[in-house]
């Protein structure tokens, strides 16, 4: 029997730490290595870490991307490794380098460039033009890259008629809600349609507002998974794969042979990797059982995905500790139970900053919720600056009632104070505001909104409660405090506040937030979801007037299909409103 011993290397680079990325893919050859495995595969632009953005831009950074890679080749003996680079030939490609005992035997380049969402490869890449398959021994592969797979007609079905039976994808493929299944389909679909074994990697880790998920995959000829590597974390998915089945499908698919005929039209380049004998001869070693865990519930997926974005953006940035301001509200909370499994609560500081509206249920909660995460609280009353405020500003302004403004000084108040211990410790900010709020500008400018990383920034407040719950049922006891889950929100700015003073019931607002800002609906679709007229000219209009805040917002996690940032480009300056 024909078989291939293959090793995805699902690791977590930075971008621009060519240092640390050629160790960790070094390290992962050698496991690849002792696991016996023929081949070893590593993500999209591992060597740079994806997305480099800007830094494409810089000649040195090519120069010394293209230097790492040479490392890194030097380290490849008795394997085939395929690593993720920046190709510079006339112009520069998002490229696959295919490895053998210190050669590099050839280059892939990507053919299709994403350019939507957050990707706009586009703005930098110059498309590949060539699919070529590589002959190892008596076995026959094609290599291609994340978006080239999602084609139908792109090189995964050109290099399997042309005689592949394994098509490997590499990938940085970044996580929404619902992608891990969607990708799982569409790699089912293909790999039963080119009756190919498909070894898909993807990349796992932080970058700024992406997280990406792992969640690598091998399928068989007919579109099973056979192999799953672990979601958000760093693995090694080794798998031997059964070559003979491959071509005992294809013997069955008359319908293939036609398409066969017309590839004959279109050249093919096959390469022979002259690989020694004893890389190709079948193993007598016994394999390890490919593991294919399952994936994770919605709900827990949304969290480990918060949780490695931001261990990920703390640690990468090199901060030495987070500070929260915890109010005894629902977003301080969760952000903080977030914090704690992201870094360990010994790096965590919440300042609770109290004021004349602060309830007495909210500081019980706050420090009920310190204590049952083991994180240290610091209390600053804002009382006496807020008067040092008033009596600052009484002249200008006499005879004026108390608004906003007084409200958003007491806000402004707490960001300073969080951006004073940020700057005397040296810790990160995390901000605690989610998508509902920041979407319709319920927030302060410089105020609540100051900060360094918004946690929850594209966490529905609906789902920021089903989280806190989610939490709660997984450690078994109240760590979020019930209390907080069951009291009316509140900014606590002014006496008896509600948020429904401003805003619709959450349950009300998420679904309208959802139809127009993810899902691109018109007007009278956003009626037909129990809203009035005047309830959906509201939101819109607070959604659209915000968009100045929100250019001024830290970054934060992706987790919806369309987040706020990158995801979703208004004009500030804009008088359309479509209703």
């Amino acid at each position: 029997m024909r078989t291939l011993r293959i090793a995805l290397a699902q690791i977590n680079p930075t971008v621009g730490d060519f240092e640390g990325n050629v160790s960790k893919i070094t390290d992962y050859i050698e496991k690849a290595e002792k696991a016996g495995a023929q081949v070893v595969v590593f993500p999209e632009l591992s060597i740079t870490g994806y997305p480099p953005e800007d830094l494409l831009l810089k000649p040195k950074f090519i120069e010394d991307n293209l230097n790492a890679l040479k490392k890194v080749q030097e380290k490849v003996r008795d394997i085939i490794a395929i690593v993720g680079f920046v190709d510079r030939k006339k112009d520069i490609y998002n490229a696959a380098a295919i490895i053998y005992n210190k050669r590099l035997i050839d280059i892939y380049h990507k053919m299709y460039l994403p350019n939507y969402g957050v990707f706009d490869e586009f703005r930098y890449f110059q498309a590949g033009t060539r699919c070529p398959i590589y002959k190892v021994g008596d076995a026959c592969l094609g290599v291609n890259i994340c978006e080239d797979i999602w084609y139908p007609e792109g090189p995964t079905r050109i290099q399997a008629l042309a005689g592949a039976e394994m098509i490997i994808n590499i990938n940085a493929s970044p996580y929404h809600i619902g992608k891990g299944k969607f990708r799982e389909n569409m790699l089912s679909v293909r790999a039963s349609d080119s009756i190919a074994i498909i070894a898909y990697l993807n990349t796992v880790g932080g970058q700024d507002e992406l997280v990406f998920d792992g969640d690598s995959l091998i399928l068989d000829q007919n579109g099973n998974v056979i192999a799953r590597g672990r979601q958000f974390k760093e693995d090694l998915i080794v798998a031997d794969l059964n070559l003979d089945a491959v071509s005992m499908r294809r013997l069955h698919a008359p319908r293939r042979r036609q398409e066969v005929i017309k590839l004959e039209k279109e050249a093919v380049e096959e390469i022979n990797i002259p690989v020694e004998k004893r890389l190709h001869e079948e193993r007598t070693m016994p394999g390890p059982a490919p593991m294919a865990y399952k994936l994770l519930e919605p709900l827990e997926e949304v969290y480990e995905a918060l949780v490695l974005g931001t261990s990920d953006y703390v640690k990468k940035n090199g901060f030495k500790g987070v500070v929260i301001g915890l109010s005894g509200g629902v977003d301080s909370s969760l952000v903080s139970s977030i914090a704690v499994d992201a870094i360990g609560k010994e790096n965590i500081t919440g300042l609770f900053m109290p004021s004349l509206y602060t309830s007495k249920e909210s500081r019980e909660d706050a420090y009920s919720l310190a204590v049952n995460l083991g994180i240290k609280v610091i209390e600053v009353p804002i009382d006496g600056i807020f008067q040092g405020y008033l009596d600052t500003l009484k002249k200008e302004f006499q005879g004026l009632p108390e608004d906003v403004t007084e409200e958003n000084i007491q806000a402004r108040i707490r960001g300073n104070i969080l951006m004073a211990f940020s700057n005397k410790f040296g810790w990160l900010v995390l901000t605690t505001g989610n998508k509902s709020e920041i979407s319709v500008g319920y927030a302060t400018l410089y105020g609540d909104m100051a900060g360094g990383f918004a946690v929850i920034k594209d966490v529905p407040k609906t789902m920021v409660y089903d989280l806190c719950r989610w939490k709660n049922n997984k450690e078994g006891r109240a760590v979020i405090p019930e209390r907080v889950l069951r009291k009316e929100p509140s900014a606590e700015l002014k006496p008896e506040q509600k948020d429904t003073d401003t805003l619709p019931p959450y349950p009300l607002l998420d679904p309208i937030l959802k139809a127009y800002i993810e899902d691109d609906k018109g007007f009278e679709e956003i009626l037909s979801l129990s809203c009035d007229v005047e309830c959906a000219q509201k939101v819109v209009r607070m959604v659209d007037t915000s968009e100045y805040k929100r250019r001024q917002a830290p970054p934060g996690i992706k987790i919806t299909q369309r987040a706020l940032g990158k995801d979703r480009r208004f004009p500030i300056t804009n008088k359309y409103r479509g209703y």
